[in-house]
């Protein structure tokens, strides 16, 4: 096999692009050996509690696990899995396979077993890079592959890969073409499996230019820390590839993120750049350890991944000072295309589009809607998907004519400020009026025994939709009937009155998407802690 395998995803048709390319173009190159060219191979590049390795060094080890996967046998176009913690290995190894030609597929390392033979299964991937164990015992992804026996991808020992300098015969990266597939994506969408997006060479570089350079206005002196890991997209971008764009430096760690965790990350690392989720948000504000001083080397924060309320906005200025630019961005369109601007931040709002990006807000038959209507999201640029891998009807839906339709809900003002509804399919129609879940979500925030909380739609017996408000109490609150009355007054004294949330539930725990956001699926089919989603 000497090229890249043409996969059959729907016609596109594309405006013309505004990133100008060559015919031959391979991010590896683009994000890791244009830094070496231009002489930036001693700076470094990672950072990990242990020790820092410079792009020369990651270079190195990158050109190691290429040798590795064509010694095995991976070929330009095979899909290779990355299912490491964050670290050295994980960017050697993802780099390696971009190197190959090969396509990287991100997946968690830590999915319980039924979602890891799911992915194995859908992505036909010809090979895994693993840590064989998880402490004494052998990894989930070992197991599978063990049951599953030869239709399963080969696993290899990422721990055991050296590095390979310039001069031991490597050649340069495999020359693909700017629009042959790069990475695989995974949907955050609540309901059903996660479906995967083929991203191309294409659509790193447009938003690494459009939105890591021209928005964030990352330089060589940023550091950057995230609280996502480097297996989702978001954090891929904001915390790899812009930075090594621009030859700054990331920090990493392996373990989860917890708030203690990010603290001790924070000090240890004085990062510039923290790369946050409004989950970590609400964290971080109700922490008693961190204040202005742990992050007074932060120039801003982002925030993506799910909606982020004004209050838990307005609580983070006044705890930490820090710029917090929210923003919008899909695996559908890889990265960020709507976002806030450092010195230019509306709290409550997901900021404009990115330059590069054309945004629209359009009716169910696909017209321009007015300013301040609220409508489903059309977005085009030059990082839209090549579409979903075996999901020929769901990529027809989803890939228009050179847009991405997506299942969010916004308005956008006279101004061109994009505000969040919610999900076409968690808009609730309550009294003949749309309700965003937001909306009274931000509101229940406000109170000073909610810790986080999460409104879905629930069926009354009569068949119509009422909000239901699940909620994660503060610490040291007694979960009471009481409670719930004063929630439901709460909102309906500061809201429209059919606002409200007709029901209660107190949890200790939300469920949680494999991308870790809240699983409000799982809540709507009336999600028990005590029975899986």
């Amino acid at each position: 096999m000497t090229g890249i395998v043409a996969v059959p995803y729907a016609l596109r048709i594309m405006p013309e692009p505004n990133l100008e390319l060559p015919e031959k173009f391979n991010i590896a190159d683009y994000f890791l050996g244009d830094r070496l060219r231009q002489g930036s191979g001693s700076r470094t590049a990672i950072r990990v509690e242990e020790r820092e390795f410079s792009y020369r060094e990651v270079d190195a080890l990158a050109r190691g696990y290429e040798a590795h996967l064509k010694r095995v046998g991976v070929q330009p176009g095979d899909r290779v899995l990355v299912a490491l913690p964050d670290g050295e290995r994980y960017v050697g190894g993802l780099f390696g396979i971009l190197r190959a030609g090969a396509v990287a597929v991100m997946v968690n390392p830590g999915l319980p077993d039924d979602e890891v033979r799911y992915f194995f299964e859908y992505t036909g991937a010809t090979a895994a890079l693993v840590e064989p164990s998880q402490g004494e015992a052998p990894s989930s992804l070992l197991r599978v592959a063990e049951a599953m026996g030869p239709g399963a991808p080969r696993l290899l020992d990422a721990t055991g890969v050296a590095p390979m300098e310039l001069d031991e015969g490597v050649t340069a990266p495999y020359p693909t073409r700017p629009d042959d597939p790069a990475l695989w994506l995974f949907s955050g969408g609540t309901t059903g499996r996660p479906k995967a997006v083929v991203q191309t060479h294409r659509s790193f570089a447009h938003t690494t230019e459009r939105y890591g350079k021209g928005v964030l206005g990352l330089g060589p002196d940023d550091l950057t820390l995230s609280v996502p890991k480097l297996y989702f997209g978001y954090a891929t971008g904001t915390n790899l590839f812009f930075p090594f764009s621009v030859g700054a430096t990331v920090a990493l760690f392996p373990e989860r993120c917890t708030v203690d965790t990010l603290a001790a990350n924070l000090v240890r690392h004085r990062p510039t750049v923290l790369v946050n989720v409004p989950t970590m948000v609400n964290h971080m504000v109700r922490h008693p350890g961190l204040g202005r001083e742990e992050v007074a080397s932060l120039r801003l924060a982002t925030s993506a991944g799910e909606a982020l309320p004004p209050e838990l906005h307005r609580r983070w200025d006044e705890r930490f000072g820090v710029e917090l630019l929210d923003g919008l961005g899909t695996a559908e369109m890889w990265h960020i295309f709507v976002s806030n601007r450092p010195g230019d931040v509306r709290p409550g709002t997901l900021g404009r589009a990115v330059p590069g990006f054309d945004v629209r807000v359009r009716d169910a038959e696909g017209r321009d809607l007015p300013p301040d209507e609220v409508g489903t999201l059309w977005v085009r640029g030059d990082s839209l998907g090549l579409g979903y891998h075996g999901r020929a009807e769901e990529t027809a839906r989803a890939f228009r004519d050179g847009w991405f339709v997506s299942g969010d809900m916004i308005s956008m003002d006279r101004d061109g400020w994009v505000t969040y509804c919610g999900r076409s399919d968690d808009m609730l129609k309550v009294s003949g009026k749309w309700l965003s879940p937001k909306e009274l979500e931000s509101c229940l925030l406000a109170h000073p025994s909610v810790r986080e909380v999460a409104v879905v739609g629930a069926h009354t017996r009569d068949g119509l939709v009422k909000p239901h408000a699940w909620v994660i109490p503060k610490e040291g609150t007694a979960s009471t009937e009481a409670l719930a009355e004063e929630l439901k007054e709460w909102a309906r004294t500061r809201l429209q009155p059919y606002k409200y949330p007709r029901e209660v539930t107190f949890v200790a725990e939300f469920p949680r998407t494999h991308l870790g956001k809240v699983d409000r699926g799982a809540l709507a089919r009336g999600w028990s802690p005590d029975v899986p989603p």
